[in-house]
């Protein structure tokens, strides 16, 4: 008669030897990772600092017409840096350095008119490329574009473009003179010099085929 004290447990496997290992539990699949969102820069970012660049640009071409013009006459011209740089109105017809300046009326406004508009689609354009890492072009394009709105807004209503801000140094006993620019265009220059920057400095990943 056998002892109840020595009877196997119910769930026990009944071939199964005493000592055999225990099976792992198996671990659940992996959790894959959610993909990160694609960046997209800030369209209000460009149109904040743009319009602060076109309302400055403006306001500043304002004040020139009105008090540069002779008609008041109480500040014509405004010397700051006496034989270096003043501010004189100027009306420019052309492009930079005078670029077009004879040209007829009939070729040179279309011509500068079509150069802005595709000058400002390639900006937009190219900042929806943007890449986090490229800071310095994040800041160039609007400036580059508040300037080419600012000088398309004066050749649209005037049919050229307001110039107040004049340099120039003598040297060697000639006075060397810088053509004569605005606040548009030393936001262009800025914005241009960024852009050349981020050629340079910007990190772009890697290609995948490379790797």
């Amino acid at each position: 008669m056998t002892d109840p004290s020595h009877r196997a447990p119910l769930d026990a496997p009944v071939d199964a030897p005493l000592d055999a290992p225990v099976a792992p539990a198996a671990e659940p699949p992996p959790t894959e990772a959610l993909p990160r969102p694609a960046y997209r820069p800030s369209y209000l970012f460009l149109g904040a600092v743009s319009l602060v660049t076109l309302v400055a640009d403006l306001a500043s071409k304002n004040w020139a017409q009105r008090r540069l013009d002779g008609v008041e006459g109480m500040l014509h011209p405004v010397d700051l840096i006496k034989d270096h740089l003043d501010f004189q109105l100027a009306h420019n017809r052309g492009g930079a350095w005078g670029i077009l300046q004879g040209a007829s009326e009939a070729v040179r406004k279309p011509f500068f008119l079509i150069v802005s508009v595709a000058a400002i689609l390639f900006i937009v354009s190219l900042y929806r490329k943007l890449l986090p890492s490229q800071r310095a072009l994040r800041w160039g394009l609007p400036l580059v574009l508040g300037g080419a709105l600012g000088n398309l807004v004066d050749r649209i209503r005037f049919g050229w473009v307001v110039d107040f801000i004049h340099a120039h140094v003598r040297w060697g006993g000639v006075d060397h003179h810088w053509p004569t620019f605005n606040v548009a265009d030393i936001a262009i220059c800025i914005g241009v010099a960024l852009m050349a920057l981020d050629m340079f400095t910007a990190h772009r990943p890697a290609d995948a085929s490379s790797r």
